[in-house]
């Protein structure tokens, strides 16, 4: 555990927080035992360290309208103002924290603590925990990470696709070159005839050579015509071509709907109302559970605040008398007048059950989220294949436009050349006489023998072009291979990274509490322990989530072990599974990494002896720990610890 370090004194100035008007002191890492009577603002000082790191759960003195912490940590100073604005407290300053929530939840353990209430009123744990992650970002990763999977995938597939090409086409080029030998073979032979021929011509010079100036040109024309001929076959197969594979486009697109743009608009806005609903109900359900909170610990008379208030009027009256009147009712804490205790614990009832409805109904809201973006994931890849097959279309359609005009021109052009050749076919049938005959055979036969040799030239660099071009799209693929085995191992880390998180609170509660249970020796106790199981969900579509349920197993005298219930436990062992329970994520979300204290208040329920011994076991994970102790349980504490007594 590499947890946040300090290696200096840590000093602190306070003014006007809580019930403190002004205070400075200093203590060193480790251990730090803050001692002293009830009402000598130890629970104060506590909160001024969590608003120096960053909390907002902290309190303004009563009359005060402004007040300022600053804490000086290793050499950097960080402060935290406090002002009065309209009957609320606004923070402002340079806190240690950006955010605080981790702290507040895991680590500032006072006995308003959320994780330390929610074993002590059996609420959802496993929410609580998982809380701080920004779950909406995991799963927009995820989606990143799938898109550019399938493009690796499409991209390697089309890699093997070519590799498969290459054997042909490599077997092709054998064949060509072998051709090209035989080709060449045969024009030599035909060259070497027709100089044979010439050979045997030499008195009739300035007729052979008036001859062989024609013939040349007609085979030049020749060669021409046969060439446009051959690229005018070519252009016709390849606009027959086209045609179809735009036969087949237009298929294809029919096949695509069409509206896909309107759609997506409709479920980009719906996406955001239903998101906006979510953090709507996510704030409604912080605020439910803050009220919740505050009026429990009043009615179980845990707010001092409130009660020293009340007895503030009392005229020396004690509080409980105030509050329980003989016909059962209470005076409400916030308007004075008296009203019927069963309204307020009907009223606490009603809120309890409103959130569990609102978090119930963020939950179908999730599902919805889940749902709408799973239907514009599959109308984005319609759109991209429409919007493909449209562009396709379109180069089809201006290919076949300019090889029709490349026709039109051959055909022209052949049209010109061929009325060449028969007016140089005329000249040469004057001059040449029946000994020429055989010339005029064997030059057509070396220019047609010149030509194909030509073609398969050209055929065989084409296919070269071919072979290197495949071969320089599979050297990539090693690249490809690399990147998508990446891309997949990240994919996994996203998938699980919240199965894992809650396996790890569960994994981290169960040892942890195991090894305090052994510590502190609750006779009684055989375990505590997590079970984290699977239950459907609601909403639009059934979806597994899970649920953390806490289990509490107890050994009878006659040595036989039987489960019971966590109200059941005495007010201790409460504390003591709560505190494991926020010990279980400070370490699962690595809160020691960020957060420089642990805060530690309201141990009375929990007797001095084992109170020494929890705080040792703590101080084992933090740097600094700091214990707020009546001066009674003080004394059974580790003397070796740092102790500033409050108040004195």
């Amino acid at each position: 555990m590499n947890s946040v370090g300090t290696t200096s004194n840590v000093a602190v100035a306070v003014e006007n927080v809580g019930g403190i008007e002004e205070e400075s002191l200093s203590f060193a890492p480790g251990v730090t035992v803050l001692t002293g009577k009830n009402a000598t603002n130890r629970t104060s000082l506590l909160q001024s360290l969590m608003a120096a790191v960053g909390s907002d759960n902290v309190s303004l003195k009563s009359d005060a309208e402004q007040g300022e912490v600053t804490l000086s940590l290793d050499g950097e100073t960080y402060t935290r103002t406090l002002v009065r604005e309209d009957g609320r407290i606004r923070t402002s300053g340079d806190p240690y924290l950006d955010d605080a929530e981790l702290a507040d939840l895991f680590a500032f353990l006072l006995e308003s603590n959320e994780a330390r209430q929610a074993v002590r009123r059996g609420a959802d744990l496993r929410e609580l925990i998982m809380r701080p992650v920004d779950t909406d970002a995991i799963r927009a990763e995820i989606e990143r990470l799938e898109a550019e999977k399938r493009r690796l995938d499409d991209e390697l597939a089309e890699l093997a696709d070519l590799e498969e090409e290459l054997p042909g086409l490599e077997e092709r080029r054998t064949n060509i070159e072998s051709d090209i030998a035989d080709q060449e073979a045969t024009l030599e032979q035909k060259r070497s005839a027709l100089d044979a021929l010439d050979a045997s011509l030499e008195d009739s010079k300035e007729k052979q050579e008036q001859l062989d100036a024609k013939l040349t040109e007609l085979e030049t024309a020749r060669t021409d015509l046969e060439g446009k001929q051959t690229r005018l076959s070519t252009e016709r197969a390849s606009i027959e071509s086209l045609r179809e594979e735009r036969t087949d486009l237009e298929a294809d697109l029919d096949d695509v709907p069409d509206g896909i743009a309107d759609r997506i608009d409709q479920l980009d806005a719906e996406l955001d109302r239903v998101r906006e609903h979510k953090q709507s109900l996510d704030a409604t359900i912080t605020q439910l559970g803050q009220v919740i909170q505050f009026n429990e610990s009043v009615v179980d008379g845990e707010s001092d605040a409130v009660l020293d208030a009340l007895d503030a009027d009392g005229e020396g009256e004690s509080v409980t008398d105030q509050l329980l009147a003989d016909d059962g009712d209470v005076v409400c804490w916030t308007c004075g007048s008296e009203v019927a205790q069963s309204s307020i614990t009907n009223t606490l009832e009603t809120l309890r059950t409103l959130r569990q409805e609102k978090v119930t109904v963020r939950r179908d809201c999730q599902a919805d989220i889940d749902e709408l973006q799973a239907e514009k994931r599959d109308l984005e890849d319609e759109r991209a294949e429409r919007e493909r097959l449209q562009r396709r279309l379109d180069d089809v359609d201006d290919e076949i436009e300019q090889r029709q005009e490349a026709v039109a021109t051959l055909e022209s052009e052949i049209e010109s050349l061929e009325a060449t050749i028969e007016e140089l076919e005329a000249a040469v049938q004057q001059r040449e006489s029946e000994q020429y005959d055989d010339v005029l055979e064997r030059h057509r036969e070396v220019n047609e023998a010149e030509f194909e040799l030509e073609s398969l030239q050209d055929d065989l660099a084409d296919v070269e072009a071919e072979i290197e071009r495949i071969e320089a799209e599979i050297d990539r693929r090693s690249d490809l291979e690399d990147r998508r085995e990446s891309v997949a191992a990240e994919l996994t880390e996203q998938r699980t990274k919240i199965d894992r998180l809650e396996a790890d609170v569960v994994d981290i509660f169960n040892e942890e509490m195991a090894a305090v249970l052994s510590l502190l020796d609750y006779d009684n106790i055989e375990r505590i322990w997590i079970e984290r199981r699977e239950r459907e969900s609601g909403g639009r579509r059934t979806e597994t989530e899970h649920v953390f349920d806490l289990h509490v197993v107890r050994g009878s005298t006659d040595g036989a072990a039987y489960e019971d219930r966590i109200e059941h436990l005495s007010e201790s062992e409460r504390e003591v599974a709560g505190l494991v329970f926020a010990l279980a994520g400070y370490l699962a979300h690595d809160v020691y990494e960020s957060v420089p204290f642990m805060l530690l208040d309201s141990l009375e329920a929990i007797d001095a002896e084992r109170i020494a011994d929890l705080i040792e076991y703590l101080s084992e994970y933090t740097p600094n720990l700091v214990v707020a102790l009546l001066e009674t349980d003080a004394a059974a504490v580790d003397q070796q610890y740092e102790r500033i007594e409050m108040g004195a």
